[in-house]
């Protein structure tokens, strides 16, 4: 056993917090296709609050879904490997946007040239990118 000098909660205590928690977050932990599409929206919300803000009240139960969905990934999703443009153009086909609505991440004609395979995805861009689609930049590199 850890000595710690401080003071840990009763597991009723904890019981006390977390069931409201629980039931106001609808998930907190992803075992089944259900939980998982919860918790993916609930990352999107989350995200769209906290944004890069690590700081952020709320960046814990960020890192705390994100884990969980993480690990459901790991053991039930498995992303074929496709080459960086064809990654953007399924992520600019699922979202309904094109070439022009990612002016916040490049010039419509760079975006053009990546789509196109005349140049790849420099490492800013994919920073970019896995913001705006809320993915790990080496999809795209």
């Amino acid at each position: 056993m850890i000595a710690t000098t401080e003071r840990v909660p009763a597991p009723n205590a904890i019981l006390k917090a977390w069931t409201p928690f629980k039931e106001l977050i609808g998930v907190t932990s992803v075992r089944t296709e259900a939980e998982y599409v919860k918790a993916i929206a609930l990352i999107h919300d989350l995200l769209d609050e906290v944004g890069d803000d690590e700081a952020h009240p709320l960046a814990e139960v960020l890192d705390l879904i994100a884990t969980q969905v993480k690990a459901y990934e790991d053991e039930h999703v498995q992303i074929p490997d496709a080459e960086p443009r064809e990654v953007l153009r399924f992520l600019i086909d699922q979202n309904g946007l094109k070439q022009g609505d990612l002016d916040d991440v490049a010039p419509q004609s760079r975006i053009s040239e990546i789509l196109s395979g005349a140049r790849p995805v420099s490492k800013e861009i994919a920073k970019r990118l896995a913001k705006r689609f809320h993915v790990h930049a080496e999809l795209f590199l």
